[in-house]
């Protein structure tokens, strides 16, 4: 059986800051990985995301799972909203603000905001309508509540944060299985943790406790 786990990066990255985890993950569940690169500055969402469809689509999987960190874990249910037929597999979403980003919508209001965040995370920032996942895969979100990073310099949190996107901002109703671990929003990539716990979720469709 092929499995393959696909990590989708975040804003202004292109995948290879994720190297360490999805080496963890492809030694954890036996898998392959592969990092999914996309124009995250001067895109669209919806460019993203269809342009992802297609590189799941390409790959030749018994096991289809996705790990998207920050704005990439917002291009992965933007593709989910309407399910491609793919392979089975799960999804983990590491501190991805699916409920808008008011560290986002702070930081375009400073001079060259706007072109500085790009078009896919102008919308990422945006507050989202009441969203369910209602999906066939099992989701898991991991969100982190250490707060250093940089948008505590433009966006005061209410609540525990990573420091760029806060707890309540990665929170959707509807998820298999949701976890706030101690780490801020780049250890979210890093951590030896989240590792071992997004492993956990895409083998048995549930954190470890």
């Amino acid at each position: 059986m092929r499995s393959i786990v696909v990590f989708v990066h975040g804003l202004w990255v292109n995948g290879r800051e994720g190297f360490i985890l999805r080496r963890r993950l492809a030694r954890d569940l036996d898998a392959e990985e592969r990092a999914f690169s996309y124009r995250s500055v001067t895109a669209s969402l919806d460019d993203n995301a269809a342009a992802l469809g297609g590189f799941l689509a390409s790959l030749h999987a018994d096991a289809l799972h996705i790990v998207g960190h920050s704005l990439g874990g917002v291009v992965t249910l933007k593709l989910f909203e309407n399910p491609p037929a793919l392979p089975p597999g799960r999804i983990v979403l590491l501190g991805a603000p699916i409920n808008g980003s008011r560290a986002a919508r702070n930081f375009a209001r400073v001079p060259f905001g706007e072109k500085i965040l790009g078009r896919s995370m102008r919308q990422a920032g945006l507050p989202a309508n009441p969203r369910r996942w209602n999906g066939a895969r099992d989701l898991g979100i991991i969100a982190g509540a250490r707060p250093v990073g940089a948008g505590r310099l433009v966006a005061a949190f209410e609540g525990p944060s990573d420091g760029t996107v806060s707890v309540a901002e990665t929170h959707l109703p509807g998820a298999t299985d949701q976890l706030v671990l101690p780490v801020n929003h780049t250890g979210l990539v890093f951590s030896g943790l989240v590792a071992r716990q997004t492993a956990a979720f895409l083998r048995e469709g549930r954190f470890a406790r």
